[in-house]
């Protein structure tokens, strides 16, 4: 059972819910005011077709409150505080709104004014134009909800749904929304329209197209007075084959310049190259792109992919069918017939050169390649040669104790369908070889010293060595080699710089101070 208190306590908000509800029903009761008929030129009554109306005809005028009402005819539903108007309705308040149609029905308890036929609103530059529209003189918002328009001096909007305050100068649009501008054209299926600053804002999946370039964006703003806008939620900008991606983007369509703000891609189309990082951005006009932060480089236009990473990436395109990637500090890159590393790299598609600089390893297999400057010529993205310029060295892996090696002034490695097949070196050649027996077995080792070598090699084993003109070499066997003679000088094995998989590419990596070369070339006596 409840108790006296409990009881008195729901006695007592009982009858302060009677009371607050009937102050706001005073207060909304307060908030009506009377129509007033200022104007006709014959009123009349009809008992039998329209016996509450009062018939008006004749340069009408209605007043409500600050409100003035024209037309040429009307039915005033004194009683009801209510009123039609018919043919060359007008609507006036105070002087910055006005609104046209054919017919109207305005309630003056609700303040709602609904127009049929031929309607026009104006606000300052702004004009709307619709066949049905509700204005809610409360709210200050005029709605259309079969089809509109909305014009100023810069845009034109049109949808199927539209509602416009002239107070905020805010306008919403849903449902078949087109902005038309000198400069581009915006489809959308939510916007919001500020007529004031002349920004979209964009709530729903939209296309905006322009001559330069194609926007597809679900969230975001246009600065249609400046053509800047700022585009969220993995926007897109298409311009040609060139496709620039981004958690958020800002792009200005008249400098042709997008920045785009987390996972950043730029995609080529048609050359099937990808530029990614945190941050980047491009130029449509120049056709230049730049990423940073977690920066990768992506060439598939094979069946292998070549995934590149640096702290930062450059992309040029020379013409419409060649472009330059410029790598700068800290590069690693993996393909499953190539990996390296160094500190700058720059390929060039015209010439296919792709050039390593300062500190460059190359992988192929079982074989490292390093020297002072290393070029890999391309043949359709597949590796043909690779030229090692002052500081040559190469080196197969044998197994964790001895490895065939070669030194010089100067080496090129030709490759045969994605593997060595032959080694040219030039000034000073030195070379460390194990030839097999038979059943694999090491014969010695063979070191030689010349000016020139050449080796073929067949299934990762030695089939042929040159050298000349005047070699000198030695045959150690296995049993009588010491620990220092298995290497030549400058030998170093980077195992551990290289890439091992596409995502090793953004492992740091540095050098071991122990594994700095002397860069000296000298014949070691």
């Amino acid at each position: 059972m409840r108790t006296f208190i409990q009881l008195f306590l729901i006695t007592v908000l009982s009858l302060l819910s009677i009371k607050l509800y009937s102050q706001s029903t005073d207060s909304i009761d307060n908030k009506k005011t009377k129509i007033y008929l200022e104007h006709a030129n014959t009123l009349s009554f009809d008992r039998e077709v329209n016996p509450d109306a009062q018939i008006l005809i004749g340069d009408v005028v209605f007043r409500h409150d600050s409100s003035y009402m024209y037309c040429d005819s009307a039915y005033f539903y004194e009683l009801d505080n209510s009123l039609e108007a018919f043919s060359n309705v007008r609507m006036e308040q105070g002087d910055t709104l006005f609104v046209y149609g054919n017919y109207l029905h305005y309630d003056g308890n609700t303040q709602l004014a609904r127009l049929r036929e031929n309607v026009r609103m104006e606000n300052g530059d702004l004009t709307l134009f619709t066949d049905s529209l509700n204005y809610d003189r409360i709210a200050d918002i005029g709605y259309y909800f079969e089809g509109g328009m909305v014009v100023d001096e810069e845009n034109e909007l049109t949808s199927f749904y539209g509602q416009y305050s002239p107070e905020t100068k805010l306008s919403i649009f849903n449902d078949s929304v087109r902005l038309e501008n000198p400069q581009f054209i915006l489809y959308s299926d939510t916007l919001h329209y500020n007529s004031e600053t002349k920004i979209a804002t964009i709530l729903g999946p939209s296309v905006i197209v322009s001559d330069s370039a194609t926007i597809y964006s679900s969230r975001g703003w246009y600065d249609t007075l400046n053509n800047t806008s700022l585009l969220l939620d993995r926007s897109q900008v298409v311009s040609g084959s060139k496709i620039l991606i981004g958690d958020s983007i800002a792009y200005d369509q008249e400098a042709g310049f997008g920045e785009a703000f987390g996972n950043m891609q730029l995609v080529d189309t048609v050359q099937k190259v990808t530029l990614e990082g945190h941050y980047g951005y491009y130029n449509e006009f120049t056709e230049f792109a730049f990423a940073t932060d977690s920066a990768r480089f992506l060439e598939y236009s094979q069946s292998d992919t070549l995934y590149l990473h640096a702290d930062t990436l450059q992309m040029i395109t020379l013409d419409s069918a060649y472009r330059e990637i410029k790598a700068y500090y800290g590069v690693r890159f993996y393909r499953t017939d190539i990996q390296g590393v160094c500190d700058s790299m720059q390929y060039n598609t015209r010439d296919s050169i792709l050039r390593m600089y300062t500190e460059p390893v190359l992988w192929n297999e079982e074989y490292q390649i390093y020297g002072d400057t290393i070029h890999i010529y391309l043949n359709d993205s597949t590796i043909d040669h690779a030229h090692v310029i002052q500081f040559a060295f190469a080196i197969q892996y044998l197994d964790s104790t001895y490895y065939n090696q070669l030194k010089g002034n100067d080496l090129k490695a030709y490759f045969e369908e994605q593997t060595v097949r032959q080694i040219d070196v030039s000034g000073n050649a030195e070379s460390i070889f194990y030839p097999l027996e038979g059943d694999g077995t090491k014969i010695g080792m063979n070191q030689t010293q010349s000016g020139f070598l050449t080796i073929w090699v067949h299934e990762g084993q030695l089939e042929k060595l040159k050298i000349w003109p005047t070699p000198q070499g030695v045959l150690t066997p296995i049993p009588d080699l010491r620990p220092d003679q298995k290497t030549l000088k400058d030998f170093y094995w980077f195992d551990y710089l290289r890439p091992e998989n596409k995502d090793d590419i953004f492992r740091e990596v540095k050098r071991k101070a122990e594994d700095v070369p002397q860069r000296s070339n000298k014949f070691v006596h």
